[in-house]
């Protein structure tokens, strides 16, 4: 009798569980945007001085969204930084890191993203590809040649950044803290889950990589608490053409320090 009575409440809590489960994955499955992009995060204050002349402009993508975006041409001659930033934050919280383009001579087109920034739309992984592809189409329409072009990918910023520069024609592409695909990431923060089966958005970056044939320099912290290091070393290893590396003692945001802008300045030397 009690040898029945345990087993009866042991399937029942296994049916439970399964059912747990399966509602988690399920919430995991239809919420999984909300996990994986951040686009009214924005607590970052900075006491950056902006030391560079910019307008602001609205690039036109898909789905008739405007994207808010900074674009400073200062120095016509020189190349153009298409910036891709990162997950969460504004072009505010990246002032420094436009200073240092501003520093270098550089000239650049800062985007924001569909549903970052106050801009409509809510974020894809086809979503941004768009809104990427829509930025190169607007330098194109104001004379700047892709040769000119220099794509500059910031964490999520990389795998589009790696997306668009496949068989191109661009200068070069950096990858500041890339990571190999977000299925790899989804596996480090939810090893519970059946990531490869309900992941949407999938950024399959070192799948790619190969696919790239123009320079490239690949910069990350030793010490990211967001993206392992080792992401880095492996998307660096995957690049077979002409690639460069910088890799110090830091986080995922990485400092823009003399050493910092050594790397770039070099590297884009290297490309003229």
């Amino acid at each position: 009798m009690q040898y029945t009575i345990f087993m009866g409440l042991k399937s029942y809590l296994l049916i439970f569980f399964v059912l747990f489960y399966l509602t988690v994955v399920l919430l995991m499955y239809f919420a999984q945007r909300s996990f994986l992009y951040f686009p009214n995060e924005d607590n970052y204050i900075t006491n950056e001085t902006i030391n560079f002349n910019y307008e602001t402009v609205n690039i036109n993508s898909t789905n008739k969204i405007a994207l808010k975006s900074w674009y400073c041409s200062d120095n016509p001659s020189k190349k153009f930084i298409l910036f891709l930033h990162g997950n969460a934050g504004t072009l505010k919280s990246r002032i420094y890191k436009l200073n240092a383009f501003n520093d270098l001579d550089l000239n650049f087109l800062a985007i924001t993203w569909r549903g970052f920034s106050g801009n409509s739309g809510h974020p894809s992984e086809n979503g941004l590809y768009e809104d990427a592809l829509s930025a190169v189409n607007w330098l194109n329409s104001n004379g700047i040649k892709n040769e000119d072009i220099i794509i500059y990918g910031e964490s999520l910023g990389t795998a589009i950044a790696i997306e668009i520069s496949q068989k191109s024609n661009y200068a070069g592409v950096i990858l500041e803290s890339p990571f190999t695909s977000i299925s790899s990431m989804g596996k480090l923060k939810f090893p519970y889950l059946p990531i490869d089966f309900i992941l949407n958005d999938k950024f399959d970056s070192i799948n790619k990589t190969s696919n790239i044939n123009i320079p490239s320099l690949v910069l990350h912290g030793k010490d990211d608490n967001l993206v392992p290091f080792y992401m880095g070393q492996e998307i660096f290893a995957s690049l077979t053409y002409k690639s460069k590396s910088h890799f110090v003692d830091d986080d995922h945001m990485m400092r823009f320090d003399d050493q910092m802008i050594e790397a770039i300045s070099r590297f884009v030397k290297y490309l003229d």
